[in-house]
Order: structure tokens, then C-alpha cells, then sequence
């Protein structure tokens, strides 16, 4: 049940980009995806500032990890043993807590789980996402399709889900495109519910030569692009249901 107004939500992005156009772009689509004003949307870039603590995220009403163009989520960085402290502590605590992509990862790999690369397994465009009989059951997704279109862009994936975590939807290439932890309002989708797949076109223009370096293989996959209504609503239902 949403306790508060959307615009009074406090909320802490933990972002992990070098690249400073990747960056505002992650900065301004959550914020906009959440629906709140600037003033209540702090962020904290983990390359700039790696030694977070409690104490930089205690009076938020949650937390969202995003996604990392450079680092990948089964490496060790200087902010990894930090920010396993602050997540285990946010899940102790049952703050809420979203993941998305590389956050994603990183909460399934600091709870026991495996994360490493796929490149078998590599999504980047507009993918279906079915539910699974967990996820039809979870108020996240209540009301959403079985199968619905969400924008993907990674070559890292989980492997193995631990114990402690559910998994609410896959692809037809990928499992674990959505989970929950146990009991906590703490969530991580693979695919990026913070972009629209106009965003996504934007995004892939940045990392084009890392992602697609051929111009008409690129103007193809622009093409095949589709919108994600679903998708790009649900940091705003998590906002809804758990703040």
C-alpha cells in the first residue's frame, strides 16, 4: 500500500559509470521513471566515491543500484566490500531495494549466488519477459501480461540464483530477468525498467562500437526496437507498493 506521496520519496541512486554521458543519462531516466522531484533523488557515483557507508543511505526511503558499463558484478572493485556491507545492511534492516542489471547482479552474487559472463546468452534490444507462476503471485507484477516487452543491453547474466532469492520472470534466451529476496521488499530485474526503447536507441548510441560497431546492423536493431509500457512502470509500482 503506497504510505506517502510519490513527490515527498526519498531515494538514493548507487551508480557505478565512468562514462559521463552513460551517467546522466542513468541519473535523469530513473528519476523520471520514479516520478519524483530533484530534490528527493540523491545519487552517488561508487567510482567516485567508493567507500560508502550506512551512513550515506540510512534516511532514504530506498535505494536503487543501477547498471555499469565498464565493471562487471563477479569482479572485485574498491567499492565491492563497502557496498556488500551497506546492501546486507539494507536487507537486514528491510529498507526497499531495487537492482537493475548490474545491480542485479551484484545482489544475487553478495546473497551466495553465481554471476559471470554469457555472451551465448547476450540480449540487446527489445525482448518478451514471461512471468513465472512466483512472479503472476507477486504485487510487483499483479496486473501486468503473462508476457510483456522490456529493453535489455547486457553480456553478463546470473548464473546460479541463491537460496535466498525467487525468480519472478525470464526470457525465452535468459532465466533471472526478474527476482525477489525472501520475505523483503527487495527486488532486481536484468532487463532496465528505467529505459524506454527510444532511450534504449540513446544508450546503444553511446556504446555502439563496444555493442554494435556496423552502422546497418545497428540501423536494424533500431528498427526491431519496441515501447515497454510495462516495463518502464515499474519502478513507480515498487515506489507505490513499498514506500
Amino acid at each position: 500500500m503506497r504510505s506517502r506521496a510519490r513527490d515527498k520519496v526519498r531515494i538514493i541512486l548507487l551508480q557505478v559509470r565512468s562514462h559521463l554521458v552513460s551517467l546522466r543519462q542513468e541519473r535523469e531516466w530513473f528519476r523520471e521513471r520514479c516520478g519524483v522531484p530533484e530534490e528527493y533523488f540523491g545519487v552517488i557515483n561508487l567510482v567516485d566515491e567508493p567507500g560508502i557507508t550506512w551512513r550515506d543511505v540510512r534516511d532514504a526511503d530506498t535505494v536503487m543500484i543501477g547498471g555499469a558499463g565498464a565493471y562487471s558484478a563477479y569482479e572485485d572493485h574498491d567499492f565491492t566490500a563497502p557496498l556488500e556491507e551497506v546492501v546486507n545492511r539494507l536487507l537486514d534492516e528491510g529498507k526497499p531495494l531495487f537492482g537493475s542489471c548490474w545491480g542485479h547482479q551484484f545482489m544475487a552474487r553478495i546473497l551466495g549466488g553465481r554471476v559471470g559472463p554469457d555472451h551465448e546468452r547476450s540480449e540487446v534490444g527489445s525482448y518478451d519477459i514471461e512471468l513465472t507462476e512466483a512472479g503472476r503471485d507477486d504485487p510487483l507484477f499483479t496486473g501486468l501480461p503473462a508476457t510483456f516487452v522490456a529493453q535489455l543491453g547486457h553480456n553478463d547474466r546470473i548464473i546460479k540464483l541463491p537460496s535466498g532469492m525467487v525468480e519472478l520472470a525470464r526470457s525465452a534466451a535468459c532465466p533471472y530477468q526478474a527476482v525477489r529476496v525472501l520475505g523483503k521488499p527487495a527486488y532486481g530485474t536484468q532487463f532496465h525498467s528505467e529505459m524506454t526503447h527510444l532511450q534504449l536507441r540513446e544508450r546503444l548510441e553511446v556504446y555502439r562500437d563496444e555493442y554494435m560497431p556496423d552502422p546497418e546492423e545497428f540501423a536494424r536493431l533500431s528498427e526491431r526496437l519496441r515501447p515497454s509500457p510495462d516495463a518502464d512502470g515499474l519502478l513507480g509500482r515498487f515506489l507505490d507498493l513499498y514506500t
